[in-house]
C-alpha cells in the first residue's frame, strides 16, 4: 500500500516539476524571443526602406546591445536616405535651371534623363521622350550623329552644328561616356548651348568690320586718285584743278561725317552713356529739325507739312531729340522722289508723346525692316551712297529712342512709302 502511495506521490511531484519548469520555459522564452521578434521585425522594414523604424528598449544586456546596434543602424541609414534626398534635389534644381539643354542616354541607347530646356528647345513632351530610344523621338539629324559618335568612340567630344528645326539654329555640343564604379559602361551624356543669338552678333560684327572697311575705303581712294591726278600734272588745268578738289572736298567731308558717325555711336553705345532730362516744347524740337532739312527739301521740290494742334511739353533731352527728328526727316527726304511730300504728325498717346515721319518714297520690303536699325545696314547700296548717308543714322536713333525710354517702329510699303513712329514718355519718372 505504501509502494502505491509513494509511486502515486512521486508521479504527482513529476506533474507539478513538470508545470513548473513549463511555467518558467514558457517566461524565459517569452522573455528571449520577442525582442528578437522585434529586431527581426525591424530589420525586415528596414530591409523595405523604412528607415523611421526603431526597436523597443529592453532590459536585459545581450538583446539592449543589438537592439541599440539595430537602432544605430536605422538612424544611419536614415541619415543617409536624408542626404542623399537632398543631393537628388540639388542635382534636379541644378539640370533643370542649367540654361543649357541636357539629356542622358543609357547605354541600351533609350534617354533616362532630359531638363524643361531640353523639352523647350524641341518642343517635347516628357511622356513621349522618357525611356524612348534617342533615334525615335525626332531629333536633328545632326544631334543624332553627334550621339552615335560618342557611344562609338566613347570620348568626350565637342562639336557647334548648325541645323533648321521650325528656323535655322545654331548649337554647341559637348557630349561625354558616363562611366560608374569599377569602369562600367552607363550612357552618354550631351550638353546642348543654344548659340544662334551669339552667332548673329558675331556675324553683325564681321559684318560691320568689312563695311567699315568698305566706306572708309571708297573716300579715300577717290581723294588718293584725283590727288595722285593733280600732282602728275593735271594742276596745270586750273578747270581740272578745280574739279578734282571739288571732288577731293565733298569726299573728305564724307569720310569726316562718317568718322563723326562712328564716333557718336560709339559713345552712344558705351555703358553709362546718359542724357540731361530737362522740360521742354517738341514744336519747338521739330521746328528747329525741320530748318535743318528744308533747304534740301527746297532743292527737290519737296513739301514739308506738319500736323500738330497744339503744343506738347514732356521730359527729354532737347539736342538729343533735334538729332533723332532731323534724322528721320533727312532720310524722308534724301530717300523720296521729287514733287512729294513728308508729312510729320505730333500728338499724344497713352501718356507718351507721338512723333509719326511719314514720306511717299521707294519704300522698304518687309524682309529688310528688321535690319534697318543695324549699324551700316542698307536696302539699296547704291541709292543709299548717292544720297550722301553713312549707314550709321537709324542705328543711332533707334539707340537715342532707347536711351528715352521710348519705341521706335517702322512700317512700309514698296512703292507708296514708309512711317516711322516714335515715341517717348511725357514724364521719365512715371
Amino acid at each position: 500500500m505504501r509502494l502505491r502511495e509513494l509511486r502515486v506521490f512521486i508521479v504527482a511531484l513529476l506533474v507539478v516539476l513538470f508545470l513548473v519548469f513549463s511555467i518558467i520555459g514558457f517566461q524565459t522564452f517569452g522573455k528571449f524571443a520577442e525582442p528578437i521578434d522585434n529586431v527581426t521585425a525591424t530589420a525586415i522594414e528596414l530591409a523595405k526602406g523604412n528607415y523611421k523604424v526603431r526597436v523597443p528598449s529592453v532590459l536585459d544586456g545581450t538583446i539592449d546591445q543589438l537592439s541599440t546596434s539595430v537602432n544605430i543602424l536605422a538612424r544611419n541609414l536614415q541619415d543617409i536616405s536624408f542626404v542623399r534626398k537632398i543631393e537628388e534635389e540639388r542635382l534636379k534644381t541644378l539640370i533643370e535651371n542649367m540654361g543649357s539643354a541636357l539629356v542622358m542616354i543609357g547605354r541600351e541607347g533609350k534617354i533616362t534623363v532630359v531638363n524643361k530646356p531640353f523639352l523647350n528647345q524641341f518642343d517635347f513632351d516628357f511622356d513621349k521622350v522618357d525611356n524612348q530610344p534617342f533615334r525615335n523621338t525626332g531629333l536633328p539629324s545632326e544631334v543624332v550623329e553627334f550621339i552615335d559618335m560618342i557611344f562609338m568612340t566613347e570620348k568626350s567630344a565637342r562639336k557647334q552644328i548648325r541645323f533648321e528645326y521650325q528656323q535655322v539654329k545654331h548649337m554647341e555640343l559637348y557630349g561625354a561616356p558616363v562611366i560608374g564604379e569599377h569602369g562600367r559602361w552607363l550612357g552618354v551624356v550631351v550638353v546642348m548651348h543654344d548659340v544662334t543669338e551669339l552667332v548673329r552678333l558675331e556675324q553683325i560684327r564681321k559684318d560691320f568690320v568689312a563695311n567699315v572697311s568698305h566706306e572708309l575705303k571708297t573716300p579715300i581712294t577717290s581723294i588718293k586718285g584725283f590727288s595722285e591726278t593733280l600732282l602728275d600734272g593735271a594742276m596745270e588745268d586750273r578747270q581740272a584743278l578745280h574739279d578734282f578738289l571739288q571732288i577731293i572736298h565733298k569726299e573728305s567731308e564724307r569720310l569726316q561725317f562718317l568718322i563723326q558717325d562712328l564716333l557718336e555711336l560709339s559713345k552712344i553705345e558705351q555703358h553709362g552713356f546718359s542724357i540731361e532730362l530737362h522740360r521742354t516744347s517738341l514744336r519747338e524740337i521739330i521746328d528747329r529739325s525741320m530748318e535743318m532739312v528744308v533747304q534740301k527739301a527746297e532743292e527737290k521740290e519737296m513739301s514739308l507739312v506738319l500736323k500738330m494742334e497744339e503744343d506738347i511739353e514732356f521730359e527729354a533731352d532737347t539736342g538729343r531729340m533735334i538729332q533723332i527728328v532731323m534724322n528721320l526727316l533727312a532720310n524722308a527726304v534724301n530717300y523720296s522722289l521729287s514733287g512729294t511730300t513728308v508729312t510729320l504728325q505730333a500728338y499724344i498717346e497713352n501718356g507718351h508723346a507721338v512723333i509719326k515721319i511719314s514720306d511717299e518714297g521707294i519704300g522698304i520690303a518687309q524682309q529688310e525692316l528688321p535690319r534697318i536699325f543695324e549699324r551700316f545696314y542698307r536696302v539699296d547700296r547704291a541709292r543709299s551712297r548717292n544720297s550722301g548717308g553713312t549707314g550709321l543714322g537709324l542705328a543711332i536713333v533707334k539707340h537715342l529712342v532707347e536711351a528715352h525710354n521710348g519705341r521706335i517702329a517702322v512700317h512700309s510699303t514698296v512703292g507708296k512709302g514708309t512711317t516711322f513712329k516714335v515715341s517717348i514718355p511725357l514724364w521719365q519718372s512715371m
